[in-house]
């Protein structure tokens, strides 16, 4: 799996919340033998023994549950482990969801956005606007125990992500009820102390989903946790709004996006297991003649 991405011309990866615990003896014979670098590892990673695909949100530290915190709990400690011993020093975290007992507000949002798939885009669309202010309501309204139980989660385990070296990179969502909202990330990541072990992990296609529904602007979106990045994922958003495309077949401005590269910081590419050998190497190309530019 890796001497691919090596022969691709890649010399480092993140490992994903995909990695089944049988590819960890290849990968640390991969790593040891210098086929590629690790730049990051995406929690849970390595996945769960039993689990076989891919489970970012199989444990969420929203969890009220006290039996699936403590698993989130370990899991995430077992990922920051694998990143200390593959040398990554950064894990891509999910920060979990509030749960709604009867309705999910965000169903009619969806609903909506399949016959008007412009609405959040258009200013001017008052239903639509007017629908989306109502379910935020609804959302802040039962939020808080779940962003609460979050906070706590995050903190707890801070001081063991410093003692190994490794830095928490907390990525942008892209469902309406998944934390933490938008809008609170800047003041969220602000809440911590300057030596903390935390920054912000930015998601092309989520961030675009999330324009889509009226929910930030992207540009602005980014300056504002631009003092914050770690890392990007990159992959484009098609005309259907399907995301983990091949970068530059969808709408997404990249070169937008490029401006807020800094030598810094990883840059992931992203994408979906459709996608062929070639729509790979034409979007490394496309991230490597922007890069040029900087």
């Amino acid at each position: 799996m890796l001497r691919e991405m090596a022969d691709l011309g890649f010399e480092h990866v993140e490992l994903s919340h995909g990695i089944r615990i049988t590819l960890v003896p290849g990968i640390l014979k991969a790593v040891e033998e210098g086929v590629v670098k690790i730049s990051s590892t995406h929690n849970f990673c390595p996945l769960p023994t039993g689990v076989v695909q891919a489970a970012p949100n199989l444990f969420e530290p929203s969890a009220r549950d006290f039996r699936e915190h403590d698993q989130w709990l370990r899991h995430t400690k077992r990922t920051i482990d694998f990143a200390d011993q593959v040398k990554a020093g950064v894990v891509v975290c999910h920060l979990g969801s509030v749960s709604f007992f009867w309705f999910n507000p965000a169903r009619n949002l969806r609903v909506y956005l399949r016959e008007h798939r412009e609405a959040g885009r258009t200013p001017d669309d008052k239903d639509y606007h007017a629908l989306l202010a109502k379910s935020l309501t609804k959302l802040r309204k039962r939020m808080g125990p779940f962003w609460e139980q979050t906070k706590a989660s995050v903190n707890e385990i801070l001081g063991y992500a410093a003692q190994k070296g490794v830095k928490l990179a907390f990525e942008n969502r892209e469902k309406f009820e998944e934390l933490p909202l938008d809008a609170d990330y800047e003041a969220f990541l602000a809440s911590f102390p300057p030596t903390a072990p935390v920054g912000y992990w930015h998601d092309t296609g989520h961030a675009d989903i999330k324009e889509g529904m009226g929910l930030l602007v992207h540009r602005q979106h980014l300056t504002e946790m631009a003092p914050r990045l770690i890392g990007f994922h990159l992959h484009d958003v098609n005309a259907q709004g399907d995301d983990h495309q091949p970068v530059g077949s969808g709408h997404i401005d990249f070169k937008m996006v490029s401006e807020f590269w800094r030598p810094e910081h990883r840059l992931t590419l992203e994408f979906g297991p459709r996608l062929t050998v070639d729509d790979v190497r034409v979007s490394k190309l496309r991230i490597e003649a922007l890069l040029a530019q900087i």
